[in-house]
């Protein structure tokens, strides 16, 4: 089994059909509802091959979780995929700042998706 990605989504549909998509293409897959709960996981010793991110959430957004994940010495390198309906070039400057490895807009679909993590995580 691929590396195990973590999904940060507060849409629980969102995130059942990213794990869907990811369980499909072989990988391991844990979930969190806002950037609050990805740290909460990642602090029990868990360690991710991938996160993907939505933008907007409650408690931590997702640029903020970007912004702390890069100060993990764990995480410093560790791809981190914006998964959001945001578009604009503002926002993802911002993602890119805060270390965001790459955007992908919704919708998308499952081979988009999967595409995106194989080129990060084998």
């Amino acid at each position: 089994m691929a590396g195990n990605i973590l999904i940060v989504d507060d849409s629980a549909s969102m995130r059942q059909l990213v794990s869907f998509a990811l369980k499909d293409g072989g990988y391991d897959v844990t979930t969190a509802v806002h950037g609050k709960d990805a740290l909460d996981k990642m602090n029990n010793g868990t360690k991710f091959a991938m996160v993907i991110t939505d933008l907007n959430m409650p408690e931590m957004d997702g640029i903020e979780l970007i912004r702390q994940l890069r100060q993990r010495s764990g995480y410093k390198f560790t791809p981190v995929i914006m998964l959001t309906t945001e578009s604009q070039d503002q926002k993802k400057q911002e993602g890119k700042a805060a270390g965001a490895t790459g955007w992908i807009v919704k919708p998308f679909t499952p081979d988009q998706l999967l595409g995106v993590v194989k080129k990060f995580v084998k």
